[in-house]
Order: structure tokens, then C-alpha cells, then sequence
């Protein structure tokens, strides 16, 4: 082996040591396990239905709720600001930028890595603890495909549904209760505001990339919950009291990975954002 084929081994063998290494290693065996010989097409599909469900469904009634709270704390921040220092013409990329590009995928991707991210660790957890695992691979069916990749395809789905569902809820809710509020106070606060108005400020602020990384960043993010969840529910030692210390280890890991991630990605509005700012300064 050549010197830098070994410095390209001796790489590989360190970050595969590392726990984000494991964490890659096990996303594309699960990957891998799609294609495996052996596979069944209907329980699989069944399965992924099954996860993608309890990732959505369940967690539709709390995620509705911080949608509306935020996006009415939003929408009144922002007309408050428009009305004391006339921007007026920057209400939709405000809201846009605020709700649909930034708190709107981590505040779901948070809301999912609390509830199914947990969820997932301990379950697959107290399987590894009673032998369950273990069984599964004796009778020849892999752990990987029968476990890990309804979690990993369903997790990631239901996190692209419900980034969209909060970004239309927290819009279209908080505009609601925005006028709720002005309604039963008299306007107190002094806001003016239409839906007409807002949607199409809305609309006008929306490019091409926000589309794209309105469902790029919830892929990723729900890859990043759903893979840690797994790794950290494969690993657990074997001692029941290790179960919620894996499951909060999860959750922890799964916020930091999520924030790192948001703002990799985010570097690519990073330009446009300068852009923007030059003009207001």
C-alpha cells in the first residue's frame, strides 16, 4: 500500500472509531440494507407507514400549538418593528427568514427529537436489554432493516411533513390569533395588518432555495434524530439502568447535531444575508 493509501486507511480507521463515525457507518448500512436480497416489500412498507405515523401524527396536536404561540409572537415583533422604524418593505423577507428558514425547521426538528427521538432509544433500547436484538439475527432477519430503516425512512418523512405543516401553521394560525388579539383589545398594540397583505409580502420573499432547503434541512435533520436515536439504542449496555441515560443522551446529542447542522447549512444564505444588510445600514 502506497503512503497515502495507508494516511486514507489509518483516516478511515479513526473516524470510524469516533462516535459520529459509527453514526455515519450505520446510516449507510441501513442504506445498504434496502437493497438486501431478502427483502419484503410489503412489511417493509407497512413498517415505514407505521413510523411515519407515530413520528407526524402524534406529535401534530403540541407541534400545532408552539406553531401558532411563535407565529403570532412573530408576526406582532415584526409589524411592531415595520411601524416603528418603516421598513415596511421587509415584512415578508422578516417572516420568511424567522419562520420558514430558521426557527421553523429546528423548532420542529426539536419537537421530534424530544418525542420520537426518545421514544425510538427506548424502545429499541429495552430490546437490546431483554435479548430481543440478539433474537432477531438468529432467526436470520437483520437488525438493521427490521429496526433501524422504518425509523430512519419514517422519522426523516414525517420530519419533512411536519417543517411545512408548522411553517403553514405558524403563518396562517398566528395571523389568527394576531387579530384575535387586536380584535378583544380594541388594538392595543396598534397593529395594522391584512392577510392579503402579509401573504403577499410572503410570497414575494420566497426564492427557489427556500423551497429546496424547506425540505433539505428537515431530510437532514431528520436523518441526524432518527440515526443517533438508533446508534444510541444499539449501544446500550447490558443494564436496564442505562436505558434513560441513553435516552437523554439522545435527546442532548440530537439538539447539538441538529444546531451544528442548521448552521452548516445556513452558511448558504450567508451571502445573501450581507447582501441584505448593506442595504439597511
Amino acid at each position: 500500500m502506497t503512503p497515502i493509501g495507508r494516511m486514507f486507511h489509518s483516516l478511515g480507521i479513526f473516524i470510524l472509531k469516533t462516535t459520529i463515525g459509527q453514526q455515519i457507518a450505520l446510516f449507510f448500512r441501513t442504506v445498504a440494507s434496502l437493497f438486501a436480497s431478502n427483502h419484503n416489500f410489503k412489511n417493509d412498507s407497512r413498517n415505514i407507514i407505521l413510523q411515519t405515523y407515530f413520528t407526524g401524527a402524534e406529535i401534530f396536536l403540541p407541534l400545532f400549538v408552539v406553531a401558532m404561540l411563535f407565529g403570532t409572537v412573530t408576526i406582532i415583533e415584526v409589524i411592531t418593528l415595520m411601524n416603528k422604524m418603516g421598513l415596511a418593505d421587509i415584512v415578508g423577507d422578516l417572516m420568511v427568514v424567522v419562520i420558514i428558514r430558521e426557527m421553523g425547521p429546528i423548532l420542529t426538528a426539536f419537537l421530534i427529537a424530544g418525542r420520537t427521538g426518545s421514544s425510538l432509544t427506548t424502545y429499541i433500547g429495552s430490546m437490546v436489554i431483554n435479548s430481543e436484538v440478539d433474537a432477531l439475527a438468529t432467526m436470520g432477519i437483520n437488525p438493521i432493516r427490521y429496526l433501524v430503516m422504518p425509523s430512519v425512512i419514517g422519522g426523516t418523512i414525517a420530519t419533512i411533513v411536519m417543517n411545512i405543516l408548522f411553517g403553514a401553521s405558524a403563518i396562517g394560525a398566528g395571523f389568527l390569533v394576531t387579530k384575535g388579539i387586536i380584535f378583544i383589545t380594541g388594538n392595543a398594540p396598534n397593529l395594522q395588518i391584512t392577510w392579503g397583505y402579509l401573504s403577499s409580502e410572503i410570497i414575494k420573499a420566497l426564492t427557489i432555495q427556500d423551497f429546496v432547503f424547506a425540505i433539505v434541512k428537515p431530510l437532514v435533520f431528520g436523518i441526524i434524530i432518527t440515526t443517533n436515536a438508533c446508534y444510541q439504542a444499539l449501544n446500550i449496555k447490558r443494564d436496564i439502568r442505562q436505558v434513560p441515560k441513553a435516552t437523554s443522551r439522545s435527546v442532548i446529542t440530537s439538539f447539538i447535531s441538529i444546531v451544528l447542522a442548521d448552521v452548516t447549512l445556513s452558511l448558504f444564505y450567508f451571502i445573501g444575508y450581507m447582501k441584505n444588510l448593506s442595504t439597511l445600514i
